[in-house]
């Protein structure tokens, strides 16, 4: 029987282990996509105690956590309500034996083991010492200050992500006092604008108004503020937009008729005043505003050389009680099953004749889309903006994301993409996380991409050269990501 997460933790293999502890290991982390708030950074902040970089505070915070303990019967005062530090820590602790077989058993030994050199199992037991040992570092360990973990975890840039309207004052701030060697890059996030059914709408446009100093009263006008937005971001080391949408959209042209710009347009002024004064658009013209801004904002990103990632299949908000109790993000959204792929395929080759079609990460909480997505997007590689060298890996088959990121889903995905695309040209890992204590990732993916490549060695079905896997784990794990966003 082997020790519980030791040293070869997920690696079954000889040359699995030689891959991960020779090459993956030292490899810096690019975290391309991810939550944190750039201002913990800029204040170097050091955070109070384990519960609040485990399970937040008030209504914000690690709902995948929070998801487990309302399935283990956990009152919600001890999640999101006003109880003491140490009773939520308590109850996650006590929550823990009954993870196991959830990557959330895995995570929070790996960040105890990393973060703070604690090798004991987590429980009711042993929460009391963990809980002073971990504080106590938490309080006095230089490396664990914002900055501190930057540079504990060899971070080599994070990618946040922000909202057109953002000041993105602390990134400035980060920018100019240079107190991190990582690279702390916004990431343009637009869902609001393409949001047209949303009751918020006409407050936002207000808000984005208000940040790009323009009046913004017809569609023309809301592009130009938002590519005012986009030159902004841009000039802060932005690389990537990121839009989450409920599905794919395409529809251009009055009554699914392609009957030209002009009556196109002419819909989407009358859609968007209407929504200005409070009146809800139909289904089709939300799809067709949709499509609009995503079609228009692709080819900004286009001309600035960023690629464009598209999260799909998150089914949002699925409790209704708990939605007017707590509001969004809370642990009660859900794996989508809308179709994807004719609408993709369409926004693509749209995209693609104009000439405007931008790197593209294409991500989907659901996998019965992604044999659809990476057969799609293999028939859009090459091409690179302005008639530049060709771009490997130019489209991407997104990570195994938010339920899928786990042992079985990321080798799910890259399997996948091994069968039908390049996995050699994959962008790899991402945390997609509000949390500071979330690099371990990264290493939990290093190892699965290892074992994988380990296996197939060790099955015949890839050559024993350690010189061409070990260069093919440093691309996947840091490198690849590094060219695509441009960052070197």
């Amino acid at each position: 029987m082997k020790a519980f997460m030791d040293r070869d933790f997920l690696l079954t293999s000889g040359t699995a282990r030689r891959l991960y502890h020779e090459a993956a290991a030292g490899e810096p982390v690019f975290d391309y996509h991810c939550h944190l708030n750039p201002r913990e950074i800029a204040e170097d902040r050091r955070f109070p105690d384990l519960a609040y970089m485990w399970l937040g505070e008030n209504h914000h915070g690690d709902h995948y956590k929070w998801r487990m303990l309302r399935a283990n019967g956990v009152s919600e005062r001890l999640i999101t309500g006003d109880a003491e530090p140490w009773d939520k820590f308590l109850a996650w602790a006590e929550t823990m034996p009954a993870l196991i077989g959830n990557p959330l058993y895995h995570w929070t030994h790996l960040e105890l083991r990393r973060y703070f050199d604690i090798h004991e199992v987590l429980n009711g037991k042993s929460a009391r010492p963990i809980w002073e040992a971990a504080n106590e570092k938490l309080r006095n360990d230089p490396e664990l200050s914002a900055l501190g973990i930057l540079k504990k975890f060899n971070v080599y840039a994070v990618g946040t992500t922000d909202d057109p309207a953002d000041s993105l004052e602390w990134h400035t701030k980060i920018r100019r006092d240079g107190k991190t060697a990582a690279r702390v890059l916004p990431s343009f996030r637009p869902d609001r604008a393409l949001a047209i059914e949303s009751p918020g709408f006409a407050g936002y446009i207000g808000t984005l108004s208000r940040a790009s100093g323009r009046s913004i009263r017809t569609p023309r006008d809301l592009l130009a503020a938002l590519e005012d937005r986009i030159a902004f971001f841009d000039t802060l080391g932005c690389r990537a937009s990121d839009h989450g949408l409920d599905h794919i959209p395409f529809r251009i042209g009055v009554e699914g008729r392609e009957s030209g710009e002009g009556a196109w347009e002419r819909e989407l002024e009358d859609s968007f005043a209407g929504a200005l004064e409070g009146t809800p658009p139909s289904a089709d013209q939300t799809e067709s505003w949709k499509t609009f801004m995503l079609t228009r904002l692709a080819a900004a990103y286009h001309d600035r050389g960023w690629a464009m990632q598209i999260h799909v299949a998150a089914l949002r908000n699925v409790n209704s009680r708990a939605f007017g109790e707590l509001g969004a993000d809370t642990g009660y959204d859900a794996v989508h099953d809308l179709p994807a792929a004719f609408a993709l395929a369409r926004l693509l080759d749209y995209l693609e004749s104009a000439g405007k079609l931008p790197k593209t990460i294409l991500y989907s909480l659901n996998p019965k889309d992604f044999y659809s997505l990476a057969t799609i997007m293999g028939g859009f590689q090459g091409k690179a903006p302005g008639g530049a060298a060709p771009i490997p890996g130019r489209m991407q088959l997104g990570s195994a994301w938010w339920f899928l990121d786990h042992r079985d889903g990321m080798e799910a995905q890259m399997r996948l993409l091994g069968n039908v695309g390049l996995l050699s040209r994959f962008v790899g890992m991402l945390t997609d996380s509000r949390s500071f204590l979330s690099y371990p990732r990264h290493e939990y993916f290093r190892r699965i991409l290892c074992n994988l490549l380990g296996t197939w060695v060790e099955e015949g079905e890839a050559p024993g050269d350690f010189e061409l896997l070990s260069g093919m784990i440093r691309d996947i794990s840091f490198r690849n990501a590094q060219r695509y966003f441009e960052t070197a």
